[in-house]
């Protein structure tokens, strides 16, 4: 198993350090023939904006779709899972870049600016009963999901959190962040 990390902007480090903790050596994919070489992607956390466009202008776009979900597994933490979702909320039209790959829709910046961060516990079944750490950072929500898709975490509010699509991983929050190994350890069994 390769597991490769988007290197392009975000916690890219943060995700590198927690796959190697459970003993994954990563591959830092900066250009598309990195792909070649990786089973499975993690787009991490940052600036949504700037990955979609770096996405695009290093020719990442169509070699992710050909492969997403098929032979690359691909999970997207917080400004990787805008990128996934087939439909934004609260972007400008032509203003965020998307890869439009999993059966979501995402609001931006759901709950406020980077002020109004905030962690909170969350049950996530598949990981078992202990509560996992939440962190959100100017979190995006999943605001619906198609009928394909399968929630995995909610709020207390019911607001989705997290969903999978087959091989596909969408979370709106940061368990790179925790020290928690839970959510990685279920990405590398997809």
């Amino acid at each position: 198993m390769n597991v490769g990390v988007l290197a392009l902007q975000g916690d890219v480090r943060e995700h590198i350090e927690m796959l190697r903790q459970i003993g994954v050596r990563p591959v830092e994919v900066r250009l598309p023939r990195h792909l070649d070489v990786v089973d499975r992607l993690i787009i991490p956390g940052g600036e949504s904006t700037v990955i979609g466009r770096l996405l695009t202008i290093y020719n990442f776009v169509a070699p992710l779709r050909a492969r997403a979900g098929r032979d690359l597994a691909i999970w997207g933490t917080c400004a990787g899972a805008i990128l996934l979702a087939r439909t934004l909320m609260g972007t400008k039209q032509g203003g965020q870049p998307s890869l439009e790959m999993m059966d979501i829709t995402v609001r931006r910046n759901a709950y406020g600016s980077q002020l109004d961060s905030f962690e909170l516990p969350l049950d996530m079944p598949v990981l078992g009963e202990t509560p996992l750490p939440g962190v959100f950072i100017r979190a995006p929500q999943i605001e619906s999901v198609g009928p394909t898709v399968q929630v995995l975490a909610r709020l207390p509010d019911g607001a989705v959190v997290a969903a999978q699509q087959g091989r596909m991983l969408a979370t709106t929050f940061h368990p790179e962040l925790t020290g928690d190994d839970r959510v990685h350890r279920y990405f590398l069994e997809l």
